[in-house]
């Protein structure tokens, strides 16, 4: 552990274009549930299978249901920025980080202080009258009871991506040409089992690919340095 987090350390201080592409494991230290581990919220117990919950589908045809899981499950409100947050947001701000590729919905990187963050499936704190496109705080969604609507009567959606939604393309665009240029690029937290989010990693042109996480990934052998380990421990030697 300590020689991978020294060569790690030595790669960051050699780095001017570093991209850190992330998934639930970075706010899991901030208490907000994951999905695929023991106790996440795809081992929980529902009326229906979470990935028919946020589906599209389902949203169309029993809004109601889904608004009442998504409060309850998938809007992470008063939650503050751990130390991955912090770190990633006190390199950009030194000039070695360019961006942040992020499967997460929280916001938490924008809160530690991140500029530059490409949010492949959207936001809780975004939310939008798919009628008229007034927009709405998270907070009106939280506090909502049934199906939130807006003053015109359409329907309040969060700007989050469902299943059978295709990911913003300007986005896309974005993550790929940010993680071609990186001359480090440091993939956490993340099983790196969901597409087509995980397939941007096979766009890094470098030699120094970097996977932090609890469990082994699909792409660990193609790694140039592994760290199997919670990344808040890992982050802490950066502080």
């Amino acid at each position: 552990m300590n020689s991978a987090i020294d060569t790690l350390k030595t790669w960051v201080n050699e780095s001017k274009h570093i991209v850190f592409f992330g998934g639930a494991g970075v706010s899991t230290e901030s208490g907000i549930p994951d999905f695929r581990s023991v106790d996440g919220l795809y081992s929980q117990k529902f009326d229906y299978p979470p990935e028919t919950i946020i589906s599209h589908s389902f949203f169309e045809k029993k809004t109601a249901y889904f608004f009442n899981f998504y409060r309850e499950k998938m809007l992470p409100l008063g939650f503050e920025p751990n130390v991955t947050h912090r770190v990633l947001a006190r390199w950009e701000q030194e000039g070695r980080l360019d961006a942040v590729v992020t499967q997460n919905i929280d916001g938490l990187h924008q809160k530690a202080g991140s500029k530059k963050v490409y949010e492949l499936h959207g936001s809780v704190l975004r939310n939008y009258c798919t009628r008229c496109g007034k927009f709405y705080s998270a907070e009106f969604v939280k506090n909502s009871t049934g199906v939130p609507l807006c003053d015109c009567g359409g329907v309040v959606k969060p700007d989050v991506v469902l299943y059978e939604e295709s990911l913003d393309e300007h986005t896309m665009i974005k993550s790929v040409q940010a993680i071609s240029k990186a001359d480090l690029l440091i993939v956490a937290g993340t099983s790196l089992t969901v597409y087509p989010a995980a397939g941007l990693i096979r766009y890094y042109r470098g030699h120094r690919l970097v996977l932090i996480n609890r469990d082994e990934t699909p792409y660990d052998r193609e790694a140039d340095l592994v760290i199997h380990d919670s990344l808040g421990k890992v982050f802490r030697e950066f502080e």
